[in-house]
């Protein structure tokens, strides 16, 4: 295991005020907000599981300074969470109703990959209990792998200053900065709790061929649950696609605006997982999210309190 997060993590207890944030925070760019905001549909739930999952593992760490990254990252999603959950009240306030998508989610996070999955009790005992806790903790690297290329695109991204409502972009770039800041912790742990690297390897790739797809449909569908409530016409247009057309767009319009990231990009993030000498550390830079935290107005705020 590569002992590469050098600093205390920490939770940043930010808070955000949406009540002047319009519904298309990117300006001119429907899509890429309603791509966007489809994530807070996603996380708080999904944040809140990665938070259940790693206390069941906590006992399982037998290295001090994976044990503190593992209750910093606890810590930090605890408050990502939070934090898009208010970001729904900003969604019902502009009359999209939320519920549908979420319900889809709960079933993911709280049937699917329930510590009883399907109501399977059988899961629950000796020895399938550890090894159904280690693959869960082995899908959480995978999706952190995701968020933290994404947020090492968004340390790089400058079109949300330019464009953007600024305290929905602060909103994304503190949660993103903190996914760089701890983007290895989730990789460090599943490898950890991997008896070897050989089923290390070959479980991290199967377990990315289930996650990859399922990212793919969760972010493209939560954009088109938002988009064909819109009272915008052409917005509404979005809702209809297929998602093989979504991800067409999202590739166009990642290209011509740079509001979101393109689906090559995500595509490419996913085959550099594939080598065995892959390690997360090398997808970010640390000084980098650091120093967007140390400007951000949320932040700093939340540092003063």
């Amino acid at each position: 295991m590569n002992a590469t997060v050098r600093h205390q993590l920490k939770a940043r207890r930010v808070q955000f005020d949406f009540d002047q944030t319009p519904l298309h925070w990117l300006r001119d760019d429907p899509f890429a907000t309603h791509i966007i905001n489809g994530i807070h549909l996603l996380l708080p739930e999904g944040e809140l599981w990665f938070c259940r999952v790693y206390n069941q593992a906590l006992p399982l760490i037998q290295d001090e300074q994976l044990l503190a990254d593992v209750q910093g990252f606890i810590r930090q999603e605890a408050v990502h969470s939070r934090a898009h959950s208010k970001a729904q009240l900003y969604l019902e306030r502009h009359g999209l109703s939320v519920e549908p998508f979420l319900k889809r989610v709960e079933w993911l996070f709280g049937t699917a990959l329930a510590d009883a999955p399907f109501g399977l009790t059988l899961m629950q005992r000796k020895p399938f209990k550890k090894h159904w806790l280690v693959m869960r903790v082995g899908i959480i690297a995978a999706i952190e792998h995701f968020t933290g290329v994404l947020g090492q695109w968004a340390m790089d991204n400058e079109s949300w200053e330019q464009n953007g409502d600024p305290t929905m972009v602060d909103l994304f770039k503190w949660h993103l900065a903190e996914e760089v800041e701890h983007r290895t912790v989730a990789y460090d742990l599943f490898e950890h709790l991997c008896k070897t690297q050989l089923g290390f390897y070959v479980s991290r790739q199967a377990l990315m061929a289930i996650v990859f797809p399922l990212f793919i449909y969760f972010i493209a569908e939560g954009g088109r649950s938002l988009a064909r409530q819109d009272s915008d016409k052409a917005a509404r247009k979005i809702g209809r696609k297929l998602i093989p057309q979504v991800l067409i767009q999202l590739q166009q319009v990642g290209e011509q605006t740079r509001n979101v990231p393109t689906f090559g990009f995500l595509l490419k993030a996913t085959l550099r997982w594939v080598s065995p000498r892959f390690h997360p550390i090398h997808e970010g830079d640390t000084q980098q999210a650091l120093d967007y935290l140390a400007r951000s107005p949320a932040a700093q705020a939340a540092m003063n309190v």
